[in-house]
């Protein structure tokens, strides 16, 4: 079967990446959520270092089309945050929530997009980096580079890299265990740390998303905006206009707004998670995954001879039911494009679900127990609920 994710010129299981890469060196702790390096800047063998790059992907361009309809510059701050939280909770989710240093890459085309949005980029990343420290996580901006490159980039690409050094024995290392059970987190609602409601998209995704729910017209106004080289029947093929309104728990938000929702960060949560299980307790979390690309399949990356079954996960918010309807997409593509309103995991015995519950309601992110581990030969990730049951 050929998804249309595919033919849009992307991938959600990203075969071809992981083929290319599958020979690397895996680094310290081979199923950590992200790699861990040896200490290379202290040389101590107590330490590690970490490092990580990812960008806004191709939500920098429906965040180009919004602007180019509204004039509404508020939108590239939320891309800032998209292309730090990417990287940022990918970290988390092996316990580095602090001193962390941030650099960023920024490629443009200079004769569509202005000095005033990169101004609004940078600008945003200094806020978040304040709005953090207000909760002990320690970012430090290192700059980086703002490169014109309209030759090679079409609109705008955003990007940062990250880097930190902690000691090994605060660090969490999936070995995710039959009997143990998920606890989901949200990714859409509105958190105490958050001034809006949030959609849920996060920064996977937007490919589909931006062309399934847009209409042709941005097509014929904004070229700029999509690879010429996809098939013209894939290309904005939705029904809505950018500043189209859908109400949403009694308040009204564009659809464009709406899909660009910044990317939420846990690393609060995580961060008050952390010191709840000091020490030897850092070892009760025995999976944390950030379910970005893939969606809700990730986790299968961190399993070995495991099944992981999802049968109670939280009903499907309303971007994803839109998204949905408007593309008429599958719901199994669904579930493996998009984190479908959950977009991070915790593995733990029953007896902590509860606490990793509460915690997350306290900054107001609703959290649950959505499924359950158990052994298997192999590995297989099943989602069973509302819209079928599928198995990865």
């Amino acid at each position: 079967m050929q998804y249309k994710y595919d033919l849009r010129g992307v991938s959600a299981t990203k075969d071809e990446v992981h083929a290319a890469i599958k020979h690397m060196d895996k680094g310290l702790y081979p199923m950590a959520f992200c790699k861990v390096l040896p200490d290379v800047v202290g040389g101590s063998e107590r330490h590690c270092n970490i490092m990580h790059a990812d960008t806004a992907g191709t939500k920098t361009s429906l965040a180009y089309l919004y602007w180019k309809e509204t004039g509404d510059l508020s939108v590239w701050r939320g891309i800032a945050q998209d292309a730090l939280v990417m990287n940022l909770d990918d970290m988390a989710c092996v316990g580095c929530t602090d001193r962390i240093l941030v650099s960023s890459t920024i490629g443009r085309n200079k004769n569509l997009i202005t000095g005033e949005v990169i101004g609004a980029i940078i600008q945003a990343a200094v806020d978040f980096a304040a709005q953090m420290a207000d909760h002990g996580i320690g970012l430090h901006l290192a700059g980086g580079e703002t490169a014109d490159v309209g030759d090679i980039v079409r609109t705008i690409d955003v990007g940062y890299t990250t880097f930190a050094r902690m000691k090994r024995n605060e660090l969490i290392v999936n070995d995710i265990k039959a009997g143990d059970v998920i606890v989901g987190l949200a990714s859409h609602g509105q958190a105490s740390y958050e001034s809006e409601y949030n959609g849920g998209m996060g920064s996977n995704g937007l490919t589909s998303a931006r062309h399934d729910v847009f209409s042709h017209i941005y097509a014929e106004k904004y070229p700029d905006s999509y690879d010429p080289n996809t098939p013209a029947e894939v290309i904005y093929t939705g029904t809505k206009r950018l500043t189209d309104n859908v109400m949403i728990d009694g308040r009204e938000i564009s659809v464009g707004k709406l899909v660009l929702s910044p990317t939420r960060t846990y690393m609060p949560v995580i961060q008050r998670v952390l010191a709840e299980f000091k020490g030897k307790n850092r070892q009760r979390i025995h999976g944390l995954i950030h379910c970005s690309g893939g969606g809700q399949t990730k986790v299968k990356h961190f399993l070995k001879d495991k099944r992981v079954v999802k049968n109670k996960l939280m009903p499907v918010p309303p971007l994803f039911d839109l998204i949905q309807k408007e593309s008429g997409t599958g719901w199994r593509e669904m579930y493996q494009v998009f984190n479908m309103g959950q977009r991070l995991e915790f593995y733990v015995s029953q007896k902590d679900a509860q606490t990793l519950i509460d915690i997350a309601r306290s900054f107001k992110i609703e959290a649950q127990v959505v499924g359950y581990v158990e052994n298997m030969q192999g590995e297989q990730v099943v989602v069973d609920g509302e819209h079928g049951r599928f198995e990865y």
